[in-house]
């Protein structure tokens, strides 16, 4: 297509203290898959918002197919023919997938009764043609991350979608889930839809997308084909800097066993675990999404109830049946799901990031309001968390920065084991850098890390030691100096029930 399907010219948004686009023009078209790539708070969630009707901008033009508008709100997007899946789905668990694909626009008989029969039907054609064998009369709340997406998917196609924005789509999803998402993507596109693909995974972008846009500090950086790009140059473009190293590991001498856990069992999710953990060291824990690993570390951290197991802290035996528990004995777990278990969200970013240690800055009965706010300012700076102020709330912070006062809020505490469930979910190429040298900074004060990740070059770049695991066993532990200290192996282990000898 010559003309594009929609096109914005000079968007300015700002927010108090903040300017989040800056003069921002992009031109989309239809049968196109485009990439949006950037650092977090460089302004891609709020381009999405102002696509779709959430914010309206300050200054510039929107025209769709060489006509000015206005877009009024999500409604009215959605009638103009621009569609959104976010990051977190927007969809109702206790319905069934049919009633989710066609809320708000329900088929009806004569009668005025809803035709299930009909819409169920079309459900199931719509789902095949995406390659998808999903039940339409199954609560959505059974079905798999994947499958949800692939859900909303469907979703967008019945309304006609023209313009599709997916936020971080395969975040939650599992590689074989990934692979179908991808496909899905294509097919979208050759049916003339046109794709707006957010991702902080470059590999997806190079895969997937035929051009990409960099956003940086609110401004538009370049676009381009990505068949013009490096992997080290979208980089560059994306932090304004070079990074020579994206996994600055650093090898510590290794200290006394700090952690030792036997026989961990919680029948039907994960059975006789045993592994140990010594201080200077990063134990990696790998796998596929369902293999027991956030489960085994919910159970260790006391969140979850354990049916057998013994726990040795210095080489004494601990009973830890809750988090409190944990905390006491020098714990930290960073959640999987920072939004639910990780932050409380209306609260600001100063009582985020001293909640796990309030006893800290103690001065008599009331808190030194002189301390905390020294150690905010200097988590703020150290972390680069981009907010106007200490006192914004938590959740007015993008994905990544939200992710960086869990860190934040932790590192504060006293303890001496951190364990990082997806650490760098939902986090740019330069805010993985850091947690990567602040997980250095931990291991230089003789501490130890477990570290969970589906990203593998994440767990064969930080970890000294990897276990994998698969239907709640460990198939594998490989050393970072073994010769099976690679994707493949890794990879084999997670789909395999064999383990790998060393």
């Amino acid at each position: 297509m010559t003309q594009p399907f929609i096109k914005l010219e000079n968007i300015t948004k700002k927010f108090p203290g903040v300017v989040a686009l800056n003069n921002v023009s992009l031109d989309l078209y239809q049968g196109e898959i485009h990439g949006l790539i950037g650092e977090n708070g460089a302004g891609k969630s709020t381009f999405i918002k102002v696509l779709t009707g959430v914010h309206t901008p300050e200054k510039g033009e929107i025209i769709l197919k060489g006509n000015p508008i206005k877009i009024e709100n999500t409604k009215h997007a959605i009638d103009l023919e621009i569609g959104c899946i976010y990051q977190e789905l927007n969809n109702i668990p206790q319905l069934s997938v049919t009633d989710n694909i066609f809320l708000g626009c329900q088929l009806k008989k004569k009668s005025g009764l809803l035709d299930y029969e009909t819409m169920h039907k079309k459900a199931r054609e719509l789902l095949k043609d995406l390659g998808q064998d999903i039940d339409p009369t199954l609560p959505i709340e059974k079905l798999g991350m994947g499958h949800q997406q692939m859900v909303e998917i469907v979703k967008a196609i019945t309304k006609d979608i023209k313009m599709l924005i997916m936020d971080e789509p395969t975040s939650s999803l599992s590689e074989t889930e990934v692979k179908e998402l991808v496909d899905a993507v294509r097919k979208l596109k050759n049916k003339g839809v046109g794709i707006l693909f957010v991702s902080h995974k470059l590999e997806e972008i190079f895969e997937l997308c035929d051009k990409v846009t960099v956003f940086r500090d609110g401004q538009h950086v370049i676009t381009g084909n990505v068949s013009d790009f490096t992997n080290d140059l979208l980089i560059q473009n994306m932090v304004g800097r070079e990074i020579t190293q994206q996994f600055p590991k650093i090898e510590f001498k290794k200290g006394e066993e700090i952690l030792k856990v036997e026989n961990f069992t919680r029948y039907g999710v994960y059975r006789k675990i045993n592994f140990s953990l010594s201080r200077g060291e990063i134990l990696g824990f790998s796998g596929l999404v369902g293999a027991g690993r956030t489960e085994l570390i919910r159970g260790i951290f006391g969140a979850d109830p354990i049916d057998e197991g013994k726990l040795y802290l210095n080489g004494k035996e601990v009973n830890i049946n809750s988090p409190e528990a944990a905390v006491r004995n020098r714990f930290a777990l960073l959640t999987e799901d920072r939004k639910t278990q990780g932050l409380v969200l209306n609260a600001s970013i100063l009582s985020n990031l001293i909640i796990t240690c309030l006893c800290k800055f103690k001065k008599g009965l009331f808190l030194d309001n002189t301390k905390i706010c020294k150690a905010v300012d200097h988590n703020i700076k150290s972390l680069q968390i981009k907010t106007p102020s200490p006192d914004t709330l938590a959740e007015q912070l993008s994905g990544g920065n939200q992710q960086k006062v869990v860190v934040g809020k932790w590192l504060n505490s006293d303890a001496e084991i951190y364990i990082f469930d997806e650490p760098t979910r939902g986090i740019d190429v330069g805010a993985k850098v850091e947690v990567y040298n602040l997980m250095n900074k931990i291991l230089e004060e003789n501490k130890a890390i477990i570290m969970i990740s589906s990203e593998l070059p994440e767990i064969l770049g930080m970890s000294d030691r990897v276990i994998v695991m698969r239907n709640g066993n460990i198939t594998a532990e490989i050393k970072r100096n073994s010769k099976q200290f690679t994707q493949e192996d890794i990879m084999h282990a997670s789909w395999d029930d064999s383990a790998i000898k060393e």
